[in-house]
């Protein structure tokens, strides 16, 4: 009989992890006990998803506001600094915040405007076209910002993320001054020694300081990269794709993700004789319309990919054959017609008529953007997903 599903993502339910359990184990075996419950037959190359939230936390890679301050300190002088760039986020960002302004004396943290990074706004865009303010070269302190345009209220949270985070600072014993600029170079105006914490434009961001004559120029990626007195540690990220814990602690981004998934998937092909794919996510990479924000601050889609999800799809676009290429057919003819030419279609299909509109993206990023959104980050209590079909076409 024809088969008439195609792609299926299911979320698999798991005991709730702690730290130092065995996670590997605890995947396979909640795989292979929905699978033999009836729910689905293990295929080759199924993919397995595991959230990195839950990878983190059985490796026990959490840092205290302590353990943070200590490396800032260490690596920024423990003086006055410029915090800039940082994304408007009490899950991402406010804990971080307090070990930075632990370690320094003042700390001077330039926002970018009307959004941050990812998308979260301040200040609406027509209000700057209405007050005449070019975000592209006008620096404002805080009271001309809330002169022109008031407290600022996040769309979905009306959190006022400008006087949280300066009260964040102060709480910790630093003092604050908060400005708004979108270039980098702006807060050396105000100190040499600077930590940016801007996620996917880093790198652009620290070889403008540099070149500008910065003393001391780190990363969010910079802070933590080893362990500090007992802390956990990311050695390629630092701080990057942490979130708060408690409310003086973070969890980091987990380490050794490379090992696991390929551990997974050895596991998974003795036990069962199938080869199927495995990776590690966090955030997907996606926009939501309403509140503009887009989805990604983690510094990656997925921090660890079994070789099977390298590369990007080399798919093409059934609407343009049916179109074009066989204009003139239709019913059971067409899908004939299009059958064969999926099965002989180009081993890559590059920038080919054929293949325009099918979404050039990474295929880690697609999958772990469905993932994402399949587990949710809420209360569904399901860290791992299990996909099939993501590889068929329309011939399969």
């Amino acid at each position: 009989m024809e088969r008439k599903v195609g792609t299926v993502s299911r979320g698999l339910r798991a005991p709730i992890i702690k730290e130092g359990e065995d996670l590997s184990q605890i995947v396979i075996d909640t795989v292979l006990d929905a699978a033999n419950s009836g729910e689905f037959t293990i295929q080759d190359r199924d993919v397995l998803a595991v959230t990195e939230s839950i990878l983190a936390r059985s490796q026990a890679n959490y840092a205290t506001k302590e353990q943070i301050a200590a490396d800032v300190k260490a690596k920024l002088g423990g003086e006055t600094i410029g915090v800039i760039f940082p994304i408007l986020s009490r899950n991402r960002f406010a804990i971080c915040l307090r070990g930075i302004a632990k370690g320094a004396k003042k700390v001077i943290l330039m926002l970018s405007y009307p959004a941050d990074e990812v998308g979260n706004h301040l200040v609406d865009l027509d209000l700057l076209d209405a007050k005449n303010i070019n975000p592209y070269s006008d620096v404002l302190s805080q009271e001309t910002f809330e002169e022109l345009f008031g407290k600022s209220n996040h769309t979905f949270t009306g959190m006022d993320y400008v006087n949280y985070y300066k009260g964040i600072i102060e709480e910790e014993g630093a003092e604050a001054e908060v400005i708004f600029s979108n270039n980098p170079r702006t807060i050396l105006n105000y100190t040499k020694r600077v930590l940016t914490c801007d996620i996917h434009t880093r790198v652009r961001t620290k070889r403008l300081l540099k070149e500008a004559g910065a003393e001391i120029v780190c990363g969010m990626d910079d802070i933590l990269t080893a362990s500090v007195d007992g802390s956990g540690y990311n050695d390629k990220y630092g701080l990057l794709g942490s979130n708060k814990s408690t409310e003086d602690s973070i969890k980091l981004f987990p380490i050794h993700c490379q090992e696991f998934v390929d551990g997974i998937q050895k596991k998974i092909n003795i036990l069962t004789g199938k080869t199927i794919e495995v990776m590690v996510y966090g955030d997907g990479a996606f926009k939501d319309p309403v509140g503009k924000i887009w989805e990604l601050a983690d510094p990656v889609v997925s921090p660890g990919y079994t070789k099977g999800l390298e590369g990007t799809p080399n798919e093409v676009k059934l609407k343009y054959l049916a179109d074009n290429e066989f204009a003139d057919l239709k019913g059971e003819e067409l899908q004939a017609a299009i059958s064969e030419y999926i099965k002989h279609k180009d081993e890559e299909l590059g920038d080919s008529m054929v293949a325009q509109g099918t979404t050039p993206r990474r295929l880690t990023d697609l999958i772990g953007s469905l993932c994402d959104l399949t587990s949710g980050s809420g209360d569904k209590g399901t860290p791992f997903i299990y996909i099939q079909g993501y590889f068929d076409n329309y011939t399969k």
